[in-house]
């Protein structure tokens, strides 16, 4: 993002982008237990911020790892219910209601879900030889939330780590759990660069006169 501020804790129309992605879970479903994870070095600052913001929604606290399969990992030690578990980017503070209420009921019914998106651009694949073109139709881009049963996701992570889990859906699926697939929504970015910054405050500024 090219800030001295983590991103998680960037201003989105006056509140820090991740307290944007906790309410949209408390609004989805009120009796969720959150579980934030956070790296050790930056949760007295969110703590501070909550206390600035009186941001009030209840949540527990969890220090992270130095991979992201480490930090969910420390997420799902917290977890002591039998049920079903979301694991979301902080940084992705648009995603609906509708999206998380259907993402759950999707895991219940068939074990797993994972919100994609079809790419609406070309796409190469890049070789020792150069690239080559491929059917985009084939591929999907990978959302969160991912929602499983809590307690096969945290036998999942019980799995050594590997370079290649780049999502919770990765470590699910090499503990031979099947992925299934929802539909994502293209409102619901990763905010990675400052003009994703940019085009969330749009979006919001949208919301709110639509409401």
């Amino acid at each position: 993002m090219g800030y001295v501020v983590p991103k998680q804790f960037l201003l989105l129309a006056g509140k820090p982008l991740l307290m944007h992605t906790l309410i949209r879970f408390r609004e989805a479903i009120s009796e969720l237990q959150l579980i934030v994870v956070l790296p050790f070095d930056h949760i007295e600052t969110w703590q501070r911020l909550c206390s600035e913001h009186r941001f009030s929604i209840p949540h527990q606290m969890v220090a992270g790892g130095r991979e992201r399969f480490f930090s969910v990992r420390n997420g799902l030690e917290k977890i002591t219910a039998a049920g079903w578990v979301a694991v979301h980017d902080g940084v992705r503070p648009l995603v609906s209601a509708k999206l998380i209420q259907m993402a759950f009921e999707a895991a219940a019914r068939d074990g797993s879900a994972i919100p994609v998106i079809t790419p609406t651009e070309s796409l190469r694949q890049i070789t020792g030889n150069g690239s080559h073109s491929v059917n985009r139709t084939e591929h999907r881009l990978v959302q969160t939330p991912q929602v499983f049963d809590a307690q096969r996701l945290a036998e999942a992570y019980r799995q050594p780590f590997r370079t290649d889990f780049t999502d919770d859906a990765t470590v699910w699926e090499a503990a031979n759990n099947k992925v299934r697939l929802i539909e994502g929504e293209l409102n619901n970015i990763k905010i990675t660069r400052p003009f994703d910054l940019l085009l969330a405050e749009q979006y919001l500024h949208y919301e709110s006169e639509e409401s």
